[in-house]
C-alpha cells in the first residue's frame, strides 16, 4: 500500500512541476517558418483561401463549417482530430497577405497565422507566422516542451506541398 502512496506523491509532484514550469514560461510566444513552391502567387492564395477543398489536402483536418463573416470576410470552424477551431479573417489582400485569428476567447489558447506569399523566379514562397498566446501554464509546458510551436505549421507546410505534388519543404 505504501508504494501506491508513493506513486501518487511522485505523479502529484510531477505535475506540480510541470505547472510550475508553464506558469514562468511566457503566455506570448512567436513563430515562422517559411516554404517555397513551384506555383504562382495565385495558386498557392487559392489553396490557403479556399476553406471547402481543405479536409481533401490537409493533414488531420476532417471537415470545415462556414460562420457568418465578420467584417466582410470569411469566418468557418475547423474539426481536427484535436476538437473545433473557430477562425475568422482578420486581413485579407489577395493574393499577398492573409491573418486569420482563433476566434474563440474560452480555448486555452488563442492568436494568429499571417499568411505572406512572395513571388519569386520559380514560383512563390510563402512564410507563416504564428503569433500565439497559451492561458493554461500545463498547457503552455506541452506546447513549449512536448508539441512545439512550430508543430502545426510545419504539418500545415507539408500537407500544402503534398497538394502541389512537391517535396516537402525543409524546415526553416
Amino acid at each position: 500500500m505504501k508504494w501506491v502512496l508513493w506513486a501518487f506523491v511522485l505523479l502529484a509532484g510531477f505535475l506540480i512541476l510541470i505547472a510550475l514550469i508553464g506558469w514562468l514560461l511566457p503566455k506570448e510566444h512567436t513563430v515562422a517558418r517559411e516554404a517555397r513552391f513551384h506555383q504562382p502567387p495565385d495558386a498557392v492564395w487559392k489553396a490557403i483561401t479556399d476553406v471547402d477543398a481543405m479536409p481533401a489536402w490537409r493533414a488531420g483536418l476532417k471537415s470545415v463549417k462556414h460562420l457568418p463573416d465578420q467584417n466582410g470576410l470569411p469566418c468557418w470552424e475547423e474539426t481536427t482530430d484535436s476538437g473545433v477551431l473557430p477562425l475568422a479573417t482578420v486581413v485579407s489582400q489577395p493574393p499577398m497577405k492573409l491573418v486569420v485569428r482563433i476566434a474563440d476567447p474560452k480555448l486555452p489558447f488563442g492568436g494568429t497565422w499571417t499568411y505572406e506569399i512572395t513571388p519569386v523566379a520559380s514560383g512563390s514562397n510563402l512564410r507563416i507566422r504564428e503569433d500565439g498566446e497559451v492561458y493554461n501554464p500545463i498547457f503552455r509546458f506541452l506546447s513549449r516542451f512536448v508539441f512545439g510551436y512550430s508543430g502545426t505549421i510545419d504539418t500545415y507546410l507539408k500537407s500544402l506541398a503534398k497538394k502541389f505534388g512537391e517535396q516537402p519543404p525543409a524546415r526553416s
